[in-house]
């Protein structure tokens, strides 16, 4: 197996760092939907939202999607779980694409549409895919796993 160039080390290194960017800007992101979601509209304005809605046990579902978001931002600032995380943030995601976006008729935020719950899961998507990247808690744990 031929030794990686310094040029597959560059890209890696960009890769990575990209990875990192993506990660930390999704969860950030999340987390502060979570923040709203618990502090500034309660799980009672949120539940009470999500019922105007038509969401299904709709305080469960706004206890889950507030604990997806914060907690979950959280793990993928960090890089923690990442996998794990991914699927429930696409589910959480799929969720409010489904109740809250999809008769919108636009994909446009502004006018009620799907765009940031599309950006948003496919995001958490990737960035589950690979796992975190390289400068997450969850590479940090498997390379000390390995070294063991």
């Amino acid at each position: 197996m031929a030794s990686a160039t310094g040029t597959d080390t560059f890209s890696r290194t960009i890769s990575d760092i990209v990875i990192l960017i993506a990660r930390v800007a999704v969860g950030v992101t999340l987390l502060a939907h979570g923040w709203q979601k618990f502090f500034t509209n309660t799980i009672d304005g949120t539940s009470t939202f999500f019922e105007s809605m038509d969401v299904p046990a709709a305080t469960a579902a706004a206890i889950f999607a507030a604990t997806v978001e914060l907690v979950g931002g959280i793990l993928l600032i960090v890089g923690l779980f990442t996998p794990v995380v991914a699927v429930l943030v696409v589910i959480d995601m799929i969720g409010a694409w489904w109740f809250v976006h999809s008769d919108a008729g636009t994909i446009f935020v502004d006018a009620g549409g799907y765009e940031l719950v599309l950006v948003l899961a496919a995001g958490a998507a990737l960035v589950g895919a690979v796992a975190g990247g390289r400068y997450s808690l969850d590479h940090l744990i498997l390379a000390r796993r390995k070294a063991a």
